[in-house]
């Protein structure tokens, strides 16, 4: 007779503590002075002073007597269900067996030793459309590639007919990237509150070649280094990372900021590093060092998206006191208002001469990067424009909604060429 495996912290007590206890016992907040965001943090003991987890003796670990008692006022989760008892099961065995850690660092957050999990399907048909928090052009221009639930939808950008399903990605996709070179897709998303990642595919095949960056929130952007060897990456949990792409490992992470990093966008040669944060501020940081050379507070509300001025020397940022700022690297001081929008004004997009910047107001705006003068405003969305991609060989403009209407447009005359609800099975998509 075979006896059963022991059971694996990483593989089976990590998950269930990330998807129960992390919420209330983690690095944002740590009810009664305990967290359990990695193993290192969980074996110590919280204001009570009580011990945790004793190996080998589940009846004196306090870890479990809070899952499985009755007062409901000391139970775990507070005010949530109960842990399923096959669940409670795993975590008493894992004890009992001695509580042994299967991972390298003990010091890690638990998101970053958790295996990568492969992502349910997408619901084959869509009840309800979702918004469209990210949209990119390929390389070559010939489809647009949107965010779903646990998909990016494929459209083909002359007829707007669905031609691929991307599946295995996070529930929520914040951000959609090829790399300089196109031969690489990096999607950045998770679920909120639980877990982020980075999914790294083969652009031509759809080949998951690694997830990297994970963390204990949602992926909220990310930008590939000009050379294509290094990936920015912001996240909810409020830090900045900057991973290698050919292995997926941590270069450098950067703590700068105390609330939710938005949007990032490096400078032409790669040497600097802007972001934007509901901190209320942007900052410009050494790519090489992670070393703050600026912070930019002037919006005075949270900053939702960055881009830099061609010369290097003044960066962009939009936000949610309805305005584009144009501010210097050297002092952090405004040189101008570029415009004001009717709502909040989300991510900017900077390609070539051009920068693009959505709204609450339902519009899109095109801007001349080097003197910001206004080309042109898109309108026609019927919703919040929370995405936006520009294709400058063939002058094609996307923008996604929040009401998942994807559009998009021809920007030297400003015509609406292609307009769809990105939702499979909920409407046909249909073209202008």
């Amino acid at each position: 007779m075979s006896m059963a495996a022991p059971i694996s912290f990483r593989e089976q007590v990590a998950p269930i503590l990330m998807d129960n206890c992390i919420s209330c016992h983690g690095p944002k907040r740590a009810e009664g002075g305990y967290r359990v965001d990695s193993f290192e943090r969980m074996m110590k003991a919280g204001d009570s002073e009580a011990v945790p987890v004793t190996a080998a003796k589940a009846d004196e670990s306090e870890l479990l007597r809070r899952l499985v008692t009755d007062d409901e006022a000391e139970r775990m989760p507070l005010e949530g269900e109960p842990i399923p008892d096959p669940q409670v099961a795993v975590v008493k065995q894992w004890i009992a067996e001695g509580a042994k850690y299967d991972a390298e660092n003990p010091q890690a957050a638990l998101a970053t030793i958790i295996p990568a999990p492969t992502h349910p399907d997408p619901p084959e048909v869509y009840p309800n459309a979702m918004p469209i928090t990210a949209i990119a052009f390929r390389p070559d221009g010939s489809q647009v590639l949107a965010s779903g639930y646990h998909e990016l939808t494929v459209w083909d950008a002359a007829s707007g007919k669905l031609v691929n399903r991307w599946k295995n990605v996070g529930q929520r996709t914040h951000a959609i990237q090829f790399s300089p070179d196109g031969k690489w897709l990096a999607v950045g998303g998770g679920s909120p509150g639980r877990q982020g990642e980075v999914r790294l595919f083969e652009a031509d095949t759809g080949t998951l070649v690694r997830v990297m960056g994970t963390t204990t929130d949602v992926v909220q952007d990310i930008a590939f280094h000009p050379a294509g060897d290094r990936l920015a990456v912001a996240g909810a949990d409020s830090v900045v990372r900057i991973l290698e792409v050919a292995t997926g490992k941590e270069i450098l992470a950067i703590t700068s900021h105390s609330d939710w990093v938005f949007a990032l966008a490096w400078n032409q040669d790669g040497s600097q590093l802007v972001s934007a944060s509901r901190d209320k501020t942007a900052k410009v940081f050494d790519a090489k060092t992670g070393e703050l050379l600026i912070t930019y507070a002037g919006h005075g509300a949270p900053v939702k998206g960055v881009a830099f001025h061609p010369d290097g020397k003044e960066v962009f940022s939009a936000g949610s006191d309805k305005k584009i700022h144009r501010w210097k690297v050297a002092d952090g001081k405004k040189s101008a208002d570029v415009t004001t929008f009717g709502g909040e004004a989300y991510k900017l997009t900077a390609v070539g001469p051009f920068m693009f910047c959505g709204s609450e107001d339902k519009s899109i705006r095109q801007f001349q990067r080097a003197d910001h003068k206004q080309v042109r405003a898109f309108t026609g969305h019927s919703d919040w424009v929370f995405a936006n991609a520009y294709h400058d060989a063939t002058k094609r403009l996307a923008a996604g909604g929040f009401n998942g209407e994807v559009k998009i447009w021809n920007t030297e005359d400003g015509q609406e060429v292609v307009s769809l609800v990105a939702a499979p099975g909920l409407q046909t998509a249909k073209s202008e």
